[in-house]
């Protein structure tokens, strides 16, 4: 079942069950076939020469990959959605498709790292200048926003530090100044916000994370609203950024669990970071459901809920030594990047090498939490074991100068 209509009437829930298939069209399988290769067989040179047909040729995509953009489309109330090889193919696409040389656009400073380099990088070489805001700026944004302004960028919450943006705010200032935005929702996914239905121009979402769901895939989507598919469809095409239908068959097997999984990891992840707070190795715990988060008014008023992913800040009192001992030794936490599959991990991240506008004002570790599908017990056991290396390894310098006067071989100044 496919039809926008007569699934729009469900529940998302349902919805994720019903888009990208159609057993009726399918011998009565009820997940969609694969569909792989690169020539497409044409009837007539009419239909060779001028491109007939949807799939003319394997870089317009192919079955597989439609089904996945059709079911994405209608899932985000998009006018259209194109798929990419990766999270940040998918951000590369929508910027490419919305800027030119000489325009000026506004980029949050919370945003993912690789973000920053393809504007600071690729872009600049083509003669777009980069601004980086304050991501709480709010409808001040206007201030901000000039002639040659084209596009301005979000990412809620922000990669790290956890700030929730005042979208609706941002995107109703950006209108009235004809200036797109461009909105990456990879945390909340479709599920818990609603981009396009707050006036988001393009969304973007690395499929890799929550979609796929099981850490097997690359995969990025972009839609658009009605104004901005015709020249995102166009840039696409352009330059055949098209994923492997291997991985667009994976992405829609992810579809079927994905509310289950977020509400999974939206509970183990409030437990988690609640329990984090109770710790005294911790001085502050960054979850948009909590009051203290910088933007939580957003989150309760746009939001439908949260993810299992946020920012713990350690106190300033240990070092690289412990922090190492703590989190190479963890027996289910492990050290990757990405997110949004079962298996639970944890990094150490450092927001001021990148902030550029608002300086980062904490001095102790900060570590990044993705909470898997584990017993939530066992990752709280595993966090004790750490937290108890971490403590064993710091030795700063006025703990050796302590620990050498207990034993006698220097005197106490």
């Amino acid at each position: 079942m496919t039809n926008t209509e007569e699934s729009q009437i469900f529940d998302i829930t349902t919805q994720l069950t019903m888009l990208g298939r159609n057993p009726d069209e399918q011998w009565g399988f009820v997940n969609s076939p694969l569909y792989k290769g690169s020539t497409v067989i044409h009837k007539t040179i009419d239909d060779l020469e001028n491109h007939r047909g949807r799939f003319y040729y394997g870089t317009a995509g192919s079955p597989t990959i439609f089904i996945l953009e059709e079911a994405w489309t209608q899932l985000t109330g998009a006018a259209g959605t194109v798929l990419s090889p990766s999270g940040l193919g998918a951000i590369s696409l929508a910027f490419m498709s919305l800027t030119k040389a000489g325009d000026h656009i506004l980029v949050c400073d919370s945003a993912y790292g690789p973000t920053r380099l393809l504007c600071n990088g690729l872009l600049r070489k083509y003669g777009v200048q980069t601004e980086y805001y304050d991501p709480l700026i709010g409808k001040n944004i206007g201030k901000l926003i000039k002639e040659n302004t084209t596009v301005i960028f979000l990412e809620s919450p922000g990669s790290g530090t956890m700030e929730i943006q005042d979208i609706p705010g941002i995107v109703s200032i950006a209108k009235k100044r004809s200036v797109k935005t461009i909105l990456d929702n990879t945390w909340a996914t479709p599920v818990f916000f609603d981009a396009h239905g707050c006036g988001v121009d393009i969304s973007v979402e690395a499929g890799s994370k929550y979609l796929g769901g099981h850490s097997d895939l690359l995969l990025g989507l972009t839609s658009a609203n009605r104004s901005c598919w015709p020249v995102l469809r166009t840039t696409y095409d352009a330059i055949a950024m098209l994923p492997g239908a291997d991985d667009c068959l994976l992405a829609l097997r992810g579809m079927r669990t994905l509310h289950l999984r977020l509400k999974e990891a939206e509970k183990k992840g409030l437990d988690l970071a609640d329990w984090f707070r109770g710790r005294d190795e911790v001085e502050e715990v960054l979850h948009p459901a909590f009051k203290e988060c910088p933007g939580h008014i957003y989150w309760v008023r746009d939001y439908k809920g949260s993810s299992g992913v946020f920012t713990v800040i350690l106190k300033n009192k240990f070092t690289r030594t412990g922090l190492e001992n703590m989190l190479e030794k963890m027996r289910i936490f492990q050290l990757g990047f990405s997110w949004g599959g079962y298996d639970s991990l944890l990094i150490p991240v450092n927001p001021s090498k990148y902030r550029t506008v608002v300086k980062w004002p904490h001095q102790g570790f900060t570590l990044r939490v993705q909470v898997g599908l584990e017993e939530i017990s066992d990752l709280k056991r595993d966090l004790e074991s750490g937290f108890q290396r971490l403590a064993a390894g710091d030795i700063s310098k006025n703990s050796i100068r302590d620990h050498l006067v207990s034993v006698g071989l220097t005197e106490q100044t």
